[in-house]
C-alpha cells in the first residue's frame, strides 16, 4: 500500500528540487517534515506542502498509520520552460529559459 502526492508545473528548476529530495529520500515522513522546514532552500516550502499532503492522503484515502509512514520514493522530471528574452546591447536578445518541474512524492508504511 503506498500514497502518493504530485505537484507539477512548479515554478522552480527541477536542479534546485533534486538537492533536497536527496535529503529526505527513505527517511520516516515527521523526520524528512523537520529536514525540509530547517533547510534554508526555495524548493523545501513546495515540499513541505507537498509531503503533508502525501501524508493526508495516506491517512484519509488509504487508511494508513500517520506514525509509521516514511519517504519510500521521491524524483523531480522537468516541465515545460517558458522562454523569455532579455535586451541585450546593439539590439541583440539573449534568452532566459525560466524553468518547471513535475516532482512526485510516494509514502509506504513500514513492516
Amino acid at each position: 500500500m503506498e500514497a502518493r502526492a504530485y505537484l507539477k508545473y512548479a515554478r522552480i528548476s527541477p536542479r534546485k528540487v533534486s538537492i533536497v529530495l536527496d535529503l529526505i529520500r527513505n527517511k520516516p515522513a515527521d523526520v524528512a517534515m523537520g529536514i525540509l522546514k530547517n533547510t534554508p532552500k526555495a524548493a523545501s516550502e513546495y515540499l513541505v506542502k507537498l509531503l503533508k499532503s502525501a501524508m493526508a492522503n495516506a491517512e484519509n484515502n488509504h487508511n494508513m498509520d500517520v506514525s509509521r509512514l516514511y519517504v519510500a520514493e521521491c524524483f523531480v522530471c522537468p516541465g515545460p520552460i517558458l522562454k523569455r528574452i532579455r535586451p541585450r546591447a546593439q539590439g541583440r536578445a539573449f534568452r532566459i529559459e525560466k524553468r518547471t518541474s513535475h516532482v512526485t512524492l510516494v509514502l509506504k508504511e513500514k513492516e
